[in-house]
């Protein structure tokens, strides 16, 4: 064996590369060191050391708030042996060819590849130039879901929230999208994996290991809870998906209906959109610093955290379990959504919140329009 690449874009993508690093060997990862992880680690990703080490790669993002978690992320990743290699893949002209040329000798020689994104352009790409004999893709979102029903479909690797037909970007890159495609399904030379706490249905072939967030109960918590509740943000209005003012006003409406004092961030919101959230109820607003499953783990916590339709439904309950927290969430109502929301957006929202655990309370919400106000039940 000669090695297993990474290759990270998101701080929930590299959590679930060590999810799935202790899943493969319960206690070869440990709790992290003491201290407050600020820095990412370096190094060449061609030196991956033992013939079956792991070697992540953090394709690294533009946006602060995502690149800040990162660097944390890939300190804790460092704290438990892993070498991280932080490659600016996006650093302004010509980058694209550095990256491909630091990763060419390491990407030939891994005998398993681990991605977060199959729908991501530069993984596509890297794909097209090089096909590993093992597949592996963790959770990065809702968005696992989405890719097993496309393999399993045999459709065009796109984003549920996309809509309309290919515009000139997507038929340039529809011969890599095309390619990449074959080399995430299974062949005769080739296995997959999809290493997920989503509730997956495996296409043909394709191998589904459950991810139960094992390592993030392990290394931390239980934690303290408070009193009252705390939201957790999405990013549906960035993606022109829900209404910015139907949104707010939900939110309002949450705040007030279950005693919430805090707003957790998504890493993709708009500073915009957070100030009025603030202004308009009074909410605590945080950013947070590392994914939501290790914030809630590490603590304090609200004993419910109410959510809109998101990765979390899924992941809080697990990375949760036995700490008395309730997770809450509030579905989507076609009003909420915009006129240029892709047709697809309300059924996946639906089922993303009617997929949620058992456990997880489903808040439905109507207008009473002669108060015009929101009511839930």
């Amino acid at each position: 064996m000669t090695g297993q690449l990474a290759f990270v874009e998101s701080p929930v993508q590299l959590l679930n590369v060590l999810e799935w690093a202790h899943a493969q060997s319960p206690g070869g990862l440990t709790a992290p060191a003491t201290g407050d992880p600020a820095d990412a680690a370096t190094g060449d990703p061609a030196d991956a050391g033992a013939a079956d080490a792991l070697t992540v790669v953090v394709l690294s993002p533009t946006d602060p708030m995502s690149r800040g978690q990162l660097r944390r992320m890939a300190q804790l990743a460092r704290d438990q042996g892993l070498t991280v290699h932080w490659q600016e893949a996006r650093g302004g002209r010509g980058a694209l060819v550095r990256t491909l040329r630091e990763l060419a000798r390491p990407l030939r020689a891994a005998e398993r590849v681990i991605i977060g994104d199959p729908f991501s352009r530069y993984v596509q790409l890297l794909l097209t130039l090089f096909s590993p004999r093992h597949l592996t893709v963790v959770d990065d979102g809702t968005a696992t879901m989405e890719f097993a029903a496309r393999l399993g479909r045999g459709e065009r690797l796109v984003r549920w929230h996309r809509k309309g037909g290919l515009g000139p970007r997507e038929l340039v890159l529809a011969p890599v999208t095309t390619l990449a495609r074959r080399r995430l399904a299974p062949a005769g030379n080739r296995t997959v994996e999809v290493f997920t706490s989503l509730p997956v249905e495996a296409p043909p072939g394709v191998t589904v290991t459950e991810n139960a967030y094992a390592w993030t109960r392990e290394a931390f918590g239980p934690p303290l809870l408070t009193g009252g509740a705390d939201l957790v943000g999405t990013s549906l209005v960035e993606t022109g998906v829900v209404d910015a003012d139907h949104y707010a006003r939900v939110v309002d409406e949450l705040a007030r209906a279950h005693g919430a004092t805090r707003y957790f961030a998504h890493r993709r919101e708009s500073a915009e959109k957070l100030h009025r959230i603030a202004v308009d109820t009074g909410l605590q607003v945080v950013r947070p610093d590392l994914p939501l499953e290790l914030i809630a783990r590490r603590g304090p916590i609200g004993r419910t955290v109410v959510s809109f339709p998101s990765t979390v439904v899924h992941t809080l309950p697990l990375a949760l379990a036995g700490t008395g927290v309730k997770v809450a969430v509030v579905e989507v109502a076609p009003e909420w959504l915009r006129a240029t929301a892709s047709p697809r957006a309300q059924g996946f929202l639906a089922g993303v919140a009617g997929t949620a655990a058992h456990e997880v309370d489903r808040l439905t919400t109507r207008v009473t329009h002669h108060t015009d106000r929101l009511e839930f039940g």
